[in-house]
């Protein structure tokens, strides 16, 4: 059984703005200590056997300048790569293009800080109608597969089973609690209430109401 609420208290989540080479830009960070030494973490994120045990089936070739694509999901290039402390990739989804930075940290007392930095432009619609949580319930989904992986039962993601948990009463408590988070992390950055508010009961409407495919991403 999954324990939700510890889950959910173990991640950190920020919003921010960050200027880019286009202009300004929106950030969604989220981050989380594994139990794990730092090359074993980054064995799990970049090597294509492992991935899918945690995240999802990913084909092309996961290397500087290497294009992938995730299955049913978002696809891109591999812009840069500093094993095992960090790559950056274009994620490129739905016709628009943001971008994703993962770092991975050891921590002092043990284990390996996981960080996902995800920047998409100001000027987006999508942005203006669900927020940080547009990304960040995806990624607190991610986060939570590869707690799952790191964990004692070690057990690999099974596609069709997590949709059906996600459609469970569990995985919507989970769905509300991750929104609610991000609506926080939204309030924090300076958002108006109202406005983060809204952006978060449609977000997590739009999770729990349609397919995790067809849902924000």
């Amino acid at each position: 059984m999954i324990d939700v609420i510890q889950q959910i208290n173990s991640v950190r989540r920020q919003v921010g703005t960050r200027t880019i080479e286009t202009g300004e830009a929106r950030t969604v960070t989220i981050s989380q200590t594994y139990d794990a030494a730092i090359d074993d973490v980054w064995d799990a994120c970049t090597n294509a056997e492992r991935i899918p045990r945690w995240f999802l089936p990913i084909s092309g070739e996961l290397r500087l300048g290497g294009r992938y694509q995730f299955e049913g999901n978002a696809g891109g290039t591999i812009e840069r790569c500093d094993p095992p402390h960090s790559f950056m990739a274009t994620w490129e989804f739905g016709g628009g293009v943001t971008w994703i930075e993962v770092q991975l940290t050891p921590e002092p007392s043990g284990g390996t800080r996981f960080t996902l930095e995800h920047t998409g432009m100001v000027e987006d619609a999508h942005w203006a109608e669900f927020g940080p949580g547009a990304v960040g319930v995806g990624w607190d989904s991610g986060l939570l597969g590869l707690a799952g992986h790191f964990g004692a039962a070690g057990a690999a993601v099974n596609p069709s089973e997590a949709m059906a948990w996600l459609a469970s009463d569990e995985g919507k408590e989970f769905v509300r609690l991750s929104s609610q988070g991000w609506y926080e992390a939204n309030i924090a950055a300076g958002a108006a209430e109202a406005e983060a508010q809204g952006a978060r009961d449609r977000t997590t409407a739009a999770y729990t109401a349609a397919a995790p495919e067809a849902a924000p991403a």
